[in-house]
């Protein structure tokens, strides 16, 4: 009461002033300083940062000191609401401040008045999560006064980036999915109508923790292509690797969908991350689609129409050296056939039948069946074999349009698995690129 009868100057809502020539006033010089308590969160889908900090605020009243050995003392506490204190906000603040009130300020006897006060702080913050989960986020805190020009209340640092950030570490008391690893102090002024305000940016650099996301998200997708890929050395032909693909894409898509919580959500970035998962999941699918592919070449090659010629030669004397495959030899006849030196001539030169010596006369002349039953039985047995003579000629010719699609889809095969390494490798050496760049 007794400050309050003092000088109009000194009451709540009146900056003290030693000019009172309105509208003329001196240049107040307010001293602001910030220590990071805790990093409580930050929220990629809306984009805003939620911290605790201590906030001080000190500046000098002229004229308003007393001696302290007169007094006996040179620290008082004043309440807030009787005394004026500097119309500090942050420019970011998003939500209203819930943080407990503190109704104290200290006054010096040299005039001196200190304001700390606790602020739970929930600010916008532009994230950027294309380099998830090893992204580095920067948020800024912009303090000012809401109120008076950079002519009337000054703003400034009373100490520097690293003290603050020092001061921070040591005192915070939360071990998050973030830490704080650098904090810069900017000061700002900003030509606002006819006015100039002046303006203290905090910015806090802010790195996540990947550790969690490279144990759950990025080692078990690099196991589960892995897997796909040594799936390869499985006989084409075999349909267990047709179904262990589809196990492997049923497995990795039922990963994703677990792991979708994890993954941060934006409309305007998408992490290198997802599209590194969306890659590998279409690279399963890509693989198997090709063993569904050799697979029914293997079993329904007989029906196909000779392979172009211009497609054997450029996968059997081409692509088949490249990819590091044996050359494989052109058989003269389906398999089996060398077997039977009788029938290298042909096919039709083995349906000849021999009868024996007394026999042959008989077969020149039509003998009446129930006469001869001998003689029937072997011209039955001669028809029957004729047929299977002509079966066996058009399967040779059938063979070999078999064999060479079956040799087209095993270098195929083959290619397909080397490209399959080559985009592994390629997608994986890209992530880790722009993860170190960024």
């Amino acid at each position: 009461r007794q400050i309050d009868e003092l000088s109009p100057s000194y009451r709540r809502g009146v900056r003290p002033s030693v000019i009172w020539r309105y509208p003329v006033l001196d240049v107040l010089n307010v001293s602001i300083d910030m220590t990071v308590v805790g990093l409580l969160g930050v929220d990629e889908k809306k984009q805003c940062l939620t911290v605790f900090i201590w906030l001080v605020l000190e500046w000098y009243v002229d004229g308003l000191s007393w001696d302290e050995k007169e007094c006996g003392f040179s620290r008082i506490s004043l309440l807030r609401d009787t005394f004026w204190v500097p119309d500090i906000h942050i420019r970011e603040f998003m939500e209203e401040d819930k943080s407990p009130k503190t109704p104290y300020v200290y006054l010096y006897n040299t005039g001196r008045v200190f304001d700390d006060k606790p602020i739970r702080v929930v600010s916008s913050c532009k994230l950027g999560i294309h380099s998830f989960p090893f992204d580095i986020q920067n948020c800024t805190l912009t303090f000012g006064s809401y109120l008076y020009f950079s002519d009337h209340l000054m703003l400034t640092a009373s100490t520097t980036a690293a003290e603050i950030l020092n001061e921070s570490l040591k005192v915070s008391q939360t071990k998050t999915e973030w830490e704080l690893v650098d904090i810069q102090v900017t000061p700002l002024s900003k030509q606002v109508g006819s006015g100039v305000y002046a303006y203290i940016v905090y910015s806090l650099i802010l790195r996540r923790r990947p550790i969690l996301y490279v144990v759950n998200l990025i080692l078990p997708s690099i196991f589960l292509v892995s897997l796909d890929l040594f799936s390869f050395c499985l006989p084409a032909q075999a349909v267990d690797r047709s179904a262990f693909k589809m196990t492997l894409i049923l497995g990795y898509t039922v990963f994703l969908l677990l792991m979708n919580d994890l993954l941060p959500v934006t409309g305007n970035d998408v992490p290198i991350l997802n599209a590194y998962f969306s890659l590998s999941f279409g690279m399963m699918v890509a693989s198997l689609l090709e063993t569904l592919f050799i697979v029914h070449v293997h079993f329904h090659s007989c029906q196909f129409s000779v392979p172009p010629y211009w497609l054997k030669v450029l996968m059997l004397q081409y692509v088949a050296p490249v990819v590091r495959l044996p050359q494989i030899p052109q058989k003269n006849g389906p398999p089996g056939t060398n077997k039977f030196p009788l029938c290298l001539s042909g096919f039709k030169d083995c349906c000849i039948i021999v009868y024996p010596k007394e026999l042959r006369n008989l077969h020149r002349d039509p003998v009446d069946p129930e006469l001869n039953p001998v003689h029937a039985e072997m011209k039955r047995l001669s028809s029957e074999l004729t047929a299977i003579c002509g079966h066996l000629d058009k399967r040779f010719k059938e063979s070999k349009s078999s064999q060479d699609w079956k040799n087209i889809a095993t270098v195929i095969d083959r290619l397909t698995f080397y490209l399959y390494l080559l985009l592994c490798i390629v997608s994986f050496i890209t992530m880790i690129i722009v993860w170190y760049k960024s």
